[in-house]
């Protein structure tokens, strides 16, 4: 399983024009899944992402977690986190999980996230759509995670 997150003062998802998703300060979150992925994966990426210290403190040091600063999240799943670039000029998705697994994965993600930090603030893309994400990015602030 592999994340790109990044900090963002606020983001939204919209399929065929019509936005279905939207987060003022907090985290947009990429999540990618390969076919050998669990629920450990997620169980594991869960408590690291809500607990990584990366929202300024009053000192304007990365000190605060989602969690403390009551943020939301924007979860959009992206199997091109696994398209490989090292042969030819088009991509190989051979390392991304088939839609089923990825599809029971994202979903259980973004269950656990729910329960973790409230419901509330979970938002998500669609999975399988074309989506566009707008988001404005703060710092800039982005971390990559693989599992």
């Amino acid at each position: 399983m592999k994340v790109v997150i990044q900090r963002v003062q606020k983001a939204s998802v919209s399929v065929a024009s019509k936005k279905i998703s939207s987060i003022q300060q907090g985290l947009v979150i990429y999540l990618g899944v390969t076919h050998t992925d669990s629920e450990k994966e997620v169980d594991f990426l869960i408590q690291k992402i809500t607990s990584l210290r990366i929202f300024s403190d009053t000192n304007d040091k990365m000190n605060l977690s989602i969690l403390e600063t009551k943020g939301q999240v924007l979860v959009v799943s992206q199997f091109t986190l696994y398209g490989n670039l090292q042969k030819g000029n088009r991509p190989s998705f051979i390392n991304a999980a088939k839609p089923d697994l990825a599809k029971k994965l994202y979903d259980s993600f973004l269950t656990k996230l729910a329960i973790k930090i409230g419901l509330e603030k979970v938002q998500a893309g669609q999975f399988g759509a074309n989506m566009q994400v707008m988001q404005v990015v703060d710092g800039p602030v982005t971390f990559d995670i693989e599992i």
